[in-house]
């Protein structure tokens, strides 16, 4: 374990000599300024409402000031390692960092970059198992046949519930683990990926941060678990896909017709909540359209926003919304209390939990 060293001139547990800048997406409430303050009474808190895909850091604060901050929770808006000598801790509002790990200060320095890992879990596998759902029991069929004021109804052969179904999510983290619980819930069966081996219960367990009472931090759930051999996974009997990996060089176009092909005895349905790359689009599309799979449901394209014309709005079978799935009213709140958990840990000179992983880039 790497311990987070305290800078000279600061003090223990109320944070005494640290200076947090938050670039908040949206209004911050003052109560959770003040909840912060009364927790870490030394500590200096500066709040500007940034998009989130803002990149300017120097647009509200100057170079000299920047020379004093410790701390920064933002979007996108990262500064160069120079301007700020005093910086230890960086925690994102994304659960990925695809778009900042080639930033200088990620490359070139040892600051601790967190993302929001856990935050995302309850609004996303609701998104995943209500899309799925919604394929299963034809509601995109009803809701067109709606539209057109039509009654006919689909025959039973073609509608089938979800129990004693089997979910393969590629990808065990914070999301992958609350898609489980609720599946589960629902009677369905869980198979795992991971990029390396869990082999023992202690190498199950999900340290990052998750909400009390959701998930699957001690990794419960999967009756199997796999790694390695990604075709292995693919063909073991998945009626749904759950693509929850980051986007890494190693993930990039993971999937393409091999892959679909090994989905085809179940013919599966695909569900991508992670990045568009993370798929060949192309074969996406020649994999809906002819049935090697019976449906998708993506949040994430690629391109991405997926331009007017594109063949994917039309392809077969499929549900496609704006990179919408992680959207929540409980998004900010949660995003605060990793910061208010991590400011605790480095007030006691402890690991901070969701640190990006330098050499596995997430």
């Amino acid at each position: 374990m790497t311990l987070i060293k305290l800078p000279s001139g600061t003090s223990g547990t109320d944070l005494k000599g640290h200076k947090l800048v938050l670039y908040a997406p949206r209004p911050t409430p003052p109560e959770a300024v003040a909840h912060l303050k009364a927790k870490f009474p030394g500590l200096e808190i500066a709040v500007y409402n940034k998009q989130f895909f803002d990149t300017d850091p120097y647009q509200d604060i100057s170079r000299e000031e920047w020379k004093h901050v410790t701390i920064l929770v933002t979007g996108s808006m990262i500064p160069d390692p120079e301007a700020v000598p005093k910086l230890q801790y960086v925690q994102l509002f994304s659960a990925g960092a695809n778009h900042v790990v080639n930033k200088p200060l990620f490359k070139e320095t040892d600051v601790a970059l967190c993302t929001a890992n856990g935050v995302h879990g309850p609004q996303i596998a609701e998104w995943v198992i209500s899309t799925f759902l919604a394929h299963q029991h034809q509601i995109p069929r009803y809701l067109e046949q709606q539209r057109e004021e039509k009654w006919s109804r689909a025959d039973e052969e073609e509608t089938e519930d979800a129990v004693g179904r089997t979910v393969g999510i590629l990808g065990y983290g914070s999301i992958g683990r609350q898609v489980a619980r609720v599946a589960k819930a629902l009677g369905m069966n869980i198979h795992a990926f991971t990029n390396h081996p869990r082999d023992t219960p202690e190498s199950r367990r999900d340290e990052s941060y998750t909400p009390e009472g959701l998930g699957d931090p001690e990794g419960i759930f999967p009756s199997k678990w796999f790694s390695g051999d990604l075709h292995t996974f693919l063909s073991s009997g998945l009626d749904l896909l759950v693509i929850s990996v980051p986007l890494t060089p190693k993930t990039h176009h993971l999937l393409g017709r091999a892959e679909f092909q090994a989905l085809a005895g179940r013919r599966t349905f695909v569900s991508n909540i992670a990045r568009g790359p993370i798929i060949k689009t192309d074969d996406l599309i020649e994999a809906l359209d002819a049935g090697t799979i019976r449906g998708a449901a993506l949040d994430v394209t690629d391109p991405e926003p997926l331009p007017t014309g594109h063949p994917l709005w039309k392809a077969k079978n499929v549900i496609i919304t704006p990179h919408a799935s992680g959207a929540s009213t409980a998004y900010y709140d949660r995003v605060l209390k990793i910061l208010e958990l991590n400011l605790g840990r480095l007030s006691r000179g402890e690991e901070l939990t969701n640190k990006v992983d330098r050499k596995e880039g997430y």
